[in-house]
């Protein structure tokens, strides 16, 4: 059974870490990129994940301009929201909001040391912001 527009919206601000999916062009018939990530979603607003500047992802984001995200959760009944949309901006990323990102998914005692890791570790990194404009969704415990 399809979810609401808010059970969707809510599930997708769930910390769940998303499979990111983007074209990898036409030559050669290559398959997308999909690969898990960490993201930011607020109901009624855009989301966000942070890449590495020089990624392969970030390269691909930019030459498609859009990109797909799916997050799941297999109990108590198997639910999915999978939303695609364009590009609206990549930043260069800032100390804050790998903060915000890392204390969505970390326990509390472990964000500031993964964060001075990641800060120092990861090589520039950029925030791409994008805005989720077809949603496909379901809950399959509600047959």
């Amino acid at each position: 059974m399809a979810l609401s527009t808010g059970e969707r919206e809510q599930f997708l601000a769930e910390p769940h870490v998303a499979a990111l999916a983007v074209s990898a062009g036409t030559e050669g018939g290559r398959a997308p990129l999909t690969v898990p990530i960490w993201y930011q979603y607020a109901p009624g607003g855009d989301l966000w994940i942070m890449t590495g500047r020089d990624s392969r992802k970030a390269a691909l984001i930019a030459a498609a301009g859009r990109f797909s995200l799916m997050v799941d959760r297999v109990e108590p009944t198997i639910r999915y929201v999978s939303v695609e949309g364009p590009v609206l901006s990549t930043v260069p990323a800032r100390r804050e909001l790998l903060t915000e990102l890392a204390a969505r998914y970390l326990p509390a005692e472990k964000v500031a040391g993964y964060v001075d890791f990641a800060w120092k570790e990861h090589g520039e990194q950029v925030v791409i912001h994008m805005r989720p404009e077809r949603w496909v969704s379901s809950d399959l415990g509600q047959v």
